[in-house]
C-alpha cells in the first residue's frame, strides 16, 4: 500500500509540472519583446572591435597635446589609432635633436641628455613645436597629420654672473679714459638690476644700472696726490648684480691710476714761457741798439779829433820845411797835441758800454739757440717738462747776469727792423771775438 501511495503522488507532481511548463511556454510565445530593440543597440556598441573600413576616419586615440620633459630622464610613449596599426606609417618632422619615433607601431622615444643642452642643441624652458604624422601605405588619402610641444626643463640652479669685458686689473694714467662694457650671463634667472660701488669718490663716471651699459671714466691730472705711495693710486669698482629674488653676484675691477704729467697745462706753460723770452730778446735787441749807436757816435767824434790833430802836425811840418827861419812849423803840433785832452774831455772811449753791448749780443745769441734747441716735438713730447724748465732757468740767469744794464722798455723800431739791424754784417764784423 506505500509503494501504491508513492507512485501516485509522484504521478501527480509530474502532470502538476508538465501544465505549469506548458502555460510558461505559450505565455513567453505570445508576450511580444518589450525591449529587443535596446537589446540590439547594445550588442552593436559593445563589440570588442572596430571595423577597419574605409568609412570610418583615421584619428590618433591617445594624442598628447604637451610633453614636460626633466633634464637626464627618458620619454616613452605609445600613440595608437583606431584602424590596424600595421597597415600605417608613423613619422616626424622638425623634431628636436633625440626625439625619435617608432615608424611601425608610434612609440615616442627620447633620452634628455645633459650634453644636448651644454652644447646649444636644446634650450630649457622652451616649447618644441613636433609634428606628427600617420599615413596608410596604400591608400594615400588615408592620413593624419597634427603637432603638439614639448618642453625640456631642469630642476638644477644656474646662477646668474655680471661679466665685464675687461680683465680684473687694470692700469692707466692720469688723463685717460675707461670704458668698458658690463655684461651679464644669465642662468635660471636672469639678472635685472646692477648697484655701482667704488672705493672712492669718483666725478664724471658714468652710472651702470643694468646689463650692458657703459661703464666711461677719465681720471684728472690732479687725481694722483703727492702723499701717495708710488705716484699712483688704487680704485677698487664692484658691480652687483641682482635677480627678482634677491641673489646677487658681485664682479670687481681694480684700476690702478699712475701721476702723469698734464700736456695741455705743459703745452701752454711751455708756449708762455717761449714769448717771455722772445719778448725779452726784443727788449735787448733795443737796449743793445741804443748802446751800439752811443758807442759809434763816440768814435765817431774821437777820429775826428785824431783826423784834425794829423791834419795840424801836418801843416807845421810842411810850414816848417816851406820856412825854415819861421816859428810857425813848432806852433802847429804843438796845437794838435793839445787837443789830445779835449778829446778825452770831449768824447771819452765807452769802454764799459760797449762791454755791455757785447754782453747783450751774446746773451741774445744764446736765448734764440736754447729756444731753437729745446723746440717741442709734438703737443704729447715727453721731454716738454725739461724743455720748460731749462728754458726758465736760461731766462733767469741771463736776467741776472744783466741785471745791471739798463733794459729799454719801449722801441720805436718794429721786431723785423731791429733783427735786421742785430744781424747786419757790419755788427757781425763789430762785435765778432778777435783772437
Amino acid at each position: 500500500m506505500r509503494a501504491l501511495t508513492f507512485c501516485i503522488r509522484k504521478t501527480l507532481v509530474l502532470i502538476v509540472l508538465c501544465i505549469f511548463s506548458g502555460v510558461g511556454i505559450t505565455s513567453a510565445q505570445e508576450r511580444p519583446p518589450v525591449d529587443s530593440a535596446y537589446h540590439g543597440r547594445k550588442h552593436v556598441d559593445t563589440l570588442p572591435f572596430v571595423i577597419d573600413s574605409a568609412e570610418v576616419a583615421l584619428r590618433i586615440k591617445n594624442l598628447n597635446p604637451s610633453f614636460n620633459v626633466h633634464v637626464d630622464s627618458s620619454l616613452s610613449y605609445k600613440l595608437e589609432i583606431n584602424k590596424d596599426q600595421s597597415k600605417y606609417y608613423w613619422f616626424l618632422r622638425n623634431p628636436p635633436v633625440g626625439l625619435r619615433i617608432n615608424k611601425d607601431n608610434g612609440l615616442l622615444t627620447f633620452k634628455a641628455e645633459k650634453s644636448y643642452f651644454l652644447s646649444g642643441k636644446l634650450k630649457y624652458d622652451f616649447q618644441y613645436r613636433v609634428n606628427v604624422g600617420v599615413q596608410n601605405l596604400e591608400v594615400p588619402s588615408d592620413h593624419v597629420d597634427t603637432a603638439f610641444y614639448i618642453t625640456f626643463y631642469n630642476t638644477d640652479i644656474i646662477p646668474s654672473k655680471v661679466k665685464p669685458t675687461v680683465s680684473s686689473t687694470l692700469t692707466i694714467d692720469e688723463g685717460d679714459t675707461v670704458a668698458f662694457k658690463i655684461q651679464c650671463e644669465n642662468g635660471n634667472f636672469p639678472i635685472e638690476t646692477i648697484t655701482f660701488f667704488a672705493n672712492m669718490p669718483l666725478r664724471g663716471v658714468t652710472l651702470v644700472k643694468k646689463c650692458d651699459d657703459d661703464f666711461i671714466w677719465s681720471p684728472t691730472f690732479d687725481f694722483v696726490k703727492e702723499s701717495d705711495p708710488g705716484k699712483e693710486r688704487t680704485v677698487i669698482l664692484s658691480f652687483v648684480g641682482a635677480n627678482k629674488f634677491g641673489i646677487r653676484d658681485t664682479a670687481q675691477v681694480k684700476i690702478i691710476v699712475k701721476d702723469a704729467l698734464n700736456y695741455p697745462l705743459s703745452v701752454e706753460d711751455f708756449k708762455l714761457t717761449v714769448n717771455v723770452i722772445n719778448s725779452y730778446v726784443l727788449r735787448l735787441k733795443y737796449t743793445f741798439l741804443q748802446l751800439d749807436k752811443g758807442v759809434k757816435k763816440t768814435k765817431g767824434t774821437r777820429t775826428t779829433f785824431d783826423i784834425t790833430g794829423s791834419a795840424t802836425a801836418l801843416t807845421g811840418s810842411v810850414l816848417a820845411t816851406s820856412q825854415p827861419n819861421s816859428d810857425v812849423g813848432k806852433v802847429m803840433p804843438s796845437v794838435g797835441v793839445s787837443l789830445v785832452p779835449v778829446k778825452e774831455a770831449v768824447a771819452p772811449q765807452k769802454v764799459t758800454e760797449q762791454n755791455q753791448a757785447s754782453q747783450i749780443r751774446s746773451t741774445v745769441k744764446r736765448l734764440e739757440y736754447m729756444v731753437s734747441d729745446n723746440s717741442l716735438v709734438g703737443e704729447r713730447d715727453p721731454e716738454i717738462a725739461k724743455k720748460t724748465a731749462k728754458l726758465k732757468e736760461e731766462l733767469k740767469q741771463s736776467q741776472v747776469q744783466l741785471v745791471d744794464v739798463p733794459i729799454e722798455l719801449s722801441s720805436g723800431m718794429s721786431e723785423k727792423e731791429l733783427n735786421e739791424y742785430f744781424n747786419s754784417s757790419k755788427v757781425i764784423k763789430k762785435y765778432r771775438l778777435k783772437k
